[in-house]
C-alpha cells in the first residue's frame, strides 16, 4: 500500500485537489446486523449511502437509512430496480424516504434475478420522474472497467440514457488509476458530461472483508465476487489495501476541468473506523 507521505510528491495544485476530495467524502454502507454498530464510528453529520441486498429487500436499505439519518447523517439509499414489484410498491418507498426526510438517491439496475416492474436503472428513474422526482440530487452508477454482465458499447449508451435524469455518476470498484483515467477521457468524449463521484475501497482487512462476505450471505457475496474480480483477487491473497495510491496514479486527472471529479465515493465493507483513521491521517498529510 502506498502511504500518505507519498502525496508530499504531488503539485500544489493536485494536493489541494486531493484534500478537497479527502475533507468531505461519501461512505458506503452494506446492509448487515452490525451495520448501525459500525456506523458510530463515521465522523458527524457524514454523507452515508446505503447498497441494497439483491436478498434482502429494499425495505431493509432503507431502515437503515432512516436510522442514521436520525442520527444527523446525510443519506443516500440505493434504490434497485429488480427489488421494486411495482408502482404501488416505489410510492411506498417514495413517502418512506420523504416521511424521513431523506432528499438523495443512487438510482441502480441491481442483481436481483427476478425483477418486478422495472428491469433496468433507466426505467426506475423514467417511473421516479413520473412521480414528481421528490429528490434534490439523484446519482447513477458508472464502470471504468466494464461490467461482467454488460457489453461496454451497452454501459456508454444507458449512462447516455439516464444523463438527463441523472446528477452525478459514482464510478464503480476499480483498483487501476490509469484505466479510470482513460474511461474519463472516452465518456467526456462520447459527451457524458454528469458530474463524477470517485470510488475507491476504503481500508480494508483482508480477513475482514472475507468474514463479510460470508455474513452477507453466499448467493450475495458470489455476484459480488462475479462482477468484481479484481477485489476476489486481492482478497485472497490478504494484506490490507488503502486508496493512497489510486488517488496518487489519478493526481493530473483531479486537476482536469474537463473529468470534473466532484466527491471521493468510500466503499468502506462496512470498515468504517479504519477508513476514518486513513482520512485524518492523510488530511493532516496534506496540511
Amino acid at each position: 500500500m502506498l502511504r500518505s507521505q507519498k502525496m508530499v510528491e504531488l503539485t500544489p495544485e493536485q494536493r489541494v485537489a486531493t484534500r478537497s476530495l479527502v475533507a468531505s467524502p461519501k461512505f458506503e454502507l452494506i446492509p448487515m446486523a452490525t451495520t448501525l454498530a459500525s456506523a458510530e464510528a463515521l465522523p458527524p453529520g457524514s454523507m452515508v449511502t446505503v447498497t441494497a441486498s439483491p436478498t434482502k429487500g429494499m425495505e431493509v436499505t432503507i431502515d437503515i437509512a432512516e436510522a442514521l439519518k436520525a442520527r444527523g447523517h446525510t443519506l443516500i439509499p440505493h434504490m434497485s430496480a429488480r427489488k421494486i414489484r411495482d408502482r404501488g410498491h416505489l410510492r411506498e418507498l417514495l413517502a418512506r424516504l420523504d416521511a424521513a426526510g431523506i432528499k438523495r438517491i443512487f438510482a441502480v439496475g441491481g442483481d436481483a434475478k427476478d425483477p418486478g416492474a422495472y428491469k433496468d436503472g433507466l426505467s426506475l428513474l423514467r417511473a421516479i420522474e413520473e412521480e414528481g422526482r421528490p429528490f434534490d440530487e439523484i446519482g447513477v452508477p458508472a464502470y471504468p472497467e466494464g461490467h461482467v454482465n454488460v457489453p461496454p458499447d451497452v454501459l456508454l449508451s444507458a449512462l447516455k440514457d439516464k444523463q438527463p435524469h441523472a446528477d452525478y455518476m459514482a464510478t464503480q470498484l476499480c483498483f487501476d488509476p490509469a484505466a479510470i483515467a482513460a474511461w474519463v477521457a472516452h465518456v467526456r468524449a462520447e459527451g457524458v458530461s454528469l458530474p463524477m463521484h470517485l470510488g475507491t475501497p476504503g481500508v480494508s482487512d483482508a480477513r475482514k472483508l472475507m468474514a463479510i462476505a460470508t455474513r452477507i450471505g453466499l448467493a450475495d457475496s458470489a455476484r459480488y465476487l462475479r462482477k468484481q474480480r479484481r477485489v476476489a483477487f486481492r482478497l485472497l491473497r490478504g494484506g490490507t489495501y488503502g486508496p493512497d495510491a489510486l488517488l496518487a496514479g489519478l493526481a493530473t486527472t483531479l486537476v482536469d476541468p474537463t473529468a470534473d471529479i466532484r466527491m471521493l465515493h468510500l466503499f468502506t465493507f462496512n470498515q468504517v473506523a479504519p477508513t476514518v483513521e486513513w482520512q485524518q491521517r492523510l488530511m493532516k498529510s496534506l496540511a
